[in-house]
């Protein structure tokens, strides 16, 4: 599996030095990093990823607000492949004419982001698990989708949601081509997210449910302990599993 890193994670460093929290990345061993913003430090994060060897296969951004042109310009320049649209307001997972309006902006976008040579994603909290006409709203939003828009479970914000992460990659299938892969007890609270391997997740089943995976992301949202020391120990646990 190739591994990445929501650089969401290490936030707070990256605001106070770009370049050193990126040397650090790349000396635990990460070649690949997932951008939460690249406008409108489009310049400087491009710089520090060339300095420390990294790439930014896919990244966060807004992709439905007015900077559209923009994130496409800014994901070009960096040599994103993706861009996942992060969240969107919980009240509109509660209706399926709300699903369906984000599916129909999210296909949309695609259209739009294909002219660039990007695809489009969508990634998960714990709002898309309400039930729609008998199943998840995740599943009625898949079934909506344009073949060319996929998906990046977050494994952990659908356990929270009570969803068993294996279950669902198997019910989405080929559309599930990136994973955020998170561990913890299984709380709403995310600081409690620990590093990968001290949790509850059942890591190693959920990677052999991905069939079509193309990238596993680490990421916490938060953490009590030293948040370096958890993103190194989550690329070793992973690199044992691969072993």
């Amino acid at each position: 599996m190739s591994h990445s890193l929501q650089l969401y994670t290490l936030r707070n460093h990256l605001d106070e030095d770009l370049d050193g929290t990126l040397k650090r990345v790349a000396e635990f061993g990460y070649t690949q990093v997932e951008p939460y913003r690249i406008v409108p430090e489009t310049e400087a994060l491009g710089a520090a990823l060339r300095t420390h060897g990294l790439s930014a296969p896919t990244t966060h951004a807004p992709l439905l607000g007015e900077n559209q042109a923009g994130i496409f310009a800014a994901a070009t320049q960096l040599g994103i492949g993706t861009v996942i649209l992060p969240a969107t307001p919980e009240s509109e997972w509660t209706s399926a004419a709300g699903v369906e309006a984000i599916a129909a902006a999210l296909n949309q976008a695609a259209s739009a982001a294909a002219e660039h040579g990007l695809k489009i994603g969508y990634h998960n909290h714990w709002w898309e698990f309400a039930q729609i006409d008998g199943r998840t709203a995740i599943e009625y939003f898949a079934d909506r989708l344009d073949p060319e828009v996929v998906l990046e479970i977050d494994t952990y914000w659908a356990a929270v949601a009570g969803v068993d992460p294996v279950a669902l990659i198997g019910t989405l299938g080929s559309r599930v081509q990136y994973l955020h892969l998170k561990d913890g007890p299984i709380t709403s609270d995310a600081a409690d997210q620990m590093a990968l391997g001290e949790g509850s997740m059942p890591v190693p089943d959920i990677l052999a449910a991905a069939e079509h995976l193309k990238l596993g992301v680490v990421e916490l949202d938060d953490h009590r302990g030293d948040m370096f020391t958890a993103v190194e120990q989550s690329l070793r646990y992973l690199e044992g599993i691969a072993k």
